[in-house]
């Protein structure tokens, strides 16, 4: 492990789904708060709007899918897109809790919403450092300080950066959500229905567009 690194803890708020996060650190990582109405979407859809800050914000921890280890509860997870080549968004049944989005098995990369590590009286911010920043800030409910209405270059060439070096050092598998031999999803997937996509739009920020994209 790196300097500074441990190992996380993490668990769905009913705690049948629990996992660890291995080598975790805030160098290990990004953070990064995303205020997207796709962000929004699926915490109004899963019943969830707890997760979310007072602008409808989703703290979010990417980490690489290898560094991942579901330990109970398996049973319970399932995904959904948002549109039918939207992002791969996991989440617990049992209590509908995000575990997970990702884009494919393609991509090493793994956003988890910072609330699944507040157990066992673990901190995020211990574990992880504060956010760097803040993202898609034209889709907030009010006027977040200091968030920008775009990807910033400083955090895009920071994801991308470990991304590389993720599919480089072999952390890219095994995956927590896909198979690697036939890079198709361990679980169940649905797409959320047109009807559903455009109700949802009303809980969201106020800049429209065609909902939703991912």
């Amino acid at each position: 492990m790196g300097r500074g690194a441990t190992v996380a803890k993490f668990a769905c708020r009913c705690g049948a789904v629990q996992g660890t996060v291995a080598e975790a650190s805030p160098q290990a990582v990004n953070r990064v708060i995303c205020y997207c109405d796709d962000c929004q979407a699926f915490a109004h859809h899963l019943g969830r709007p707890d997760l979310l800050d007072e602008h409808g914000g989703t703290d979010i921890i990417q980490v690489a899918p290898a560094m991942i280890s579901f330990d109970a509860g398996r049973e319970y997870i399932a995904g959904i897109r948002l549109s039918p080549n939207g992002l791969h968004r996991w989440y617990a049944r049992c209590c509908n809790t995000p575990m997970g989005n990702t884009v494919g098995p393609s991509i090493p990369l793994v956003g988890t919403v910072a609330q699944v590590f507040h157990t066992n009286g673990q901190v995020a911010d211990r574990l992880f450092g504060r956010p760097a920043g803040a993202i898609m800030a034209q889709y907030a409910i009010g006027a977040p300080e200091g968030a920008s209405r775009r990807i910033g270059s400083r955090l895009m060439l920071s994801s991308i950066a470990k991304v590389i070096g993720w599919r480089l050092k072999g952390k890219a598998w095994p995956n927590p959500f896909f198979d690697r031999a036939t890079k198709r999803p361990h679980y169940r997937v649905t797409v959320v229905p047109e009807t559903e996509r455009q109700r949802l739009r009303a809980f969201c920020g106020p800049t429209p567009r065609s909902f939703p994209r991912t």
